[in-house]
């Protein structure tokens, strides 16, 4: 008794890539608590650029542009959680 099998032209693949859902929530908390560093969790390019500007901001305001800077933090973070998840 020969077995046959399927050439490689003949077997189909499919692949998926499942990536984890960013909890929008915990992406927020973690902007509002530590800022730039809180936003590692959903964007890592955003985190590099909010980091510089905050410092900065920090330095050319004495350190009054920092709430700006935090608060754009958590809606960046909050905005990347939601992107993140629709992909």
């Amino acid at each position: 008794m020969e077995q046959s099998y399927p050439s490689p032209q003949q077997v189909n693949h499919t692949v998926v890539l499942a990536t984890p859902k960013k909890s929008v929530g915990l992406a927020v908390v973690l902007a509002l608590l530590f800022g730039p560093l809180g936003m590692l969790y959903v964007t890592v390019s955003g985190a590099v650029v909010m980091f510089f500007v905050a410092l900065v901001l920090s330095v050319i305001t004495l350190g009054f542009g920092l709430p700006l800077a935090w608060i754009a933090c958590v809606i960046w973070a909050l905005k990347a959680a939601e992107k993140a998840n629709k992909n």
